[in-house]
């Protein structure tokens, strides 16, 4: 039976800022200035990193992402990566920007600009899609030429990560992989799966710019104008940007929307191969439904739903673009 998705704007496990150590906070507050007056936990996400709202006395806000050294050392790396990213992206994108780091009681911390905005609602309301993908319309253009000091962080290419940890079908059919339960649509289509995920390399391989390399829903806020900010850079890679925009548009799709139509139509897509987006779906379907019984224990529950939903959600996309359904 398909599963239903997660409720994206409440699948994080974290502790909360009493559980912080009383060395880390003290440190926060002194870095803001102010004691903390109230903290709103972070309700998106798929790891058990502290990342919370504070806010203090004096009206003044920061987003704090916070990790353990000991415990965490995984989450401090992506967060010391993503504050090293966020401190080198071009300004004026609609992206927080890193106001500082900070090391104290063996936890490391970044502290971010506020964005008082909500996680999007499934479905997708047309008009919040349409802004999300105006926003990364803007990144996107932005980082087709990325700044030398970005590049020079030495990024991932995306090719690289699709041949190490996202093409799932082809050590499925060589058996070195166990065959997750398939969905109905993919059901008897394993070797055009296949056909289609081995390209995806060598297309991701044509990209010169950079793309966000997770863009989920649960990494969009929408603020009180109705702007849409894209978080969470931790993934930052060479990359073709039509990638993020499927990885974007499978919610879209779920939605009931025509992510066909705004896939075509979006500035990041011009140029892609004719096959670009069902190569991409074929890969996205074959690493969200093999990984989903494979979650590890230090992040949230949820993340095995919303792989299994993914899946589920590529997997019938590509099945109604290749007319197997």
């Amino acid at each position: 039976m398909p599963v239903k998705p997660p409720l994206y704007d409440a699948t994080a496990v974290r502790p909360s800022w009493t559980d912080l150590p009383p060395g880390l906070r003290s440190a926060i507050a002194a870095r803001l200035g102010a004691p903390v007056t109230a903290a709103r936990i972070a309700g998106a996400g798929f790891t058990r990193g502290f990342a919370a709202l504070l806010s203090t006395g004096d009206g003044s806000s920061v987003f704090v992402k916070a990790a353990a050294r000991t415990d965490q050392p995984r989450l401090v790396d992506w967060y010391a990566r993503e504050a090293a990213v966020l401190a080198r992206l071009p300004t004026g994108l609609p992206v927080p920007r890193l106001r500082w780091t900070l090391t104290a009681a063996d936890w490391y911390a970044i502290g971010l600009d506020a964005v008082h905005g909500r996680t999007p609602d499934l479905p997708w309301a047309p008009a919040t899609l349409a802004a999300t993908l105006a926003g990364y319309a803007e990144v996107a253009s932005a980082l087709v030429h990325p700044p030398a000091e970005l590049v020079g962080l030495g990024l991932p290419h995306l090719a690289d990560l699709a041949r190490d940890d996202i093409l799932w079908w082809g050590e499925v059919a060589a058996g070195r992989e166990p065959a997750p339960p398939l969905p109905a649509p993919v059901r008897g289509r394993l070797p055009e799966l296949v056909a289609l995920e081995s390209r995806l390399p060598g297309y991701a391989a044509a990209g010169t710019g950079l793309i966000h390399g997770d863009l989920r829903l649960d990494n969009v806020l929408i603020d009180g104008h109705g702007r849409a900010w894209l978080c969470d850079w931790t993934w930052l890679c060479h990359g073709p940007a039509w990638f993020d925009l499927v990885t974007l548009l499978i919610t879209g799709y779920a939605s009931g929307l025509d992510a066909d139509g705004l896939f075509a139509g979006h500035p990041a897509a011009a140029g892609a191969p004719p096959d670009a987006l069902d190569v991409t779906l074929a890969a996205l379907a074959g690493y969200f439904l093999t990984t989903a019984a494979a979650a590890p224990a230090t992040a949230s529950p949820q993340i095995r739903q919303h792989h299994r939903w993914s899946g589920e959600q590529a997997s019938a996309w590509l099945a109604t673009r290749q007319g197997w359904i």
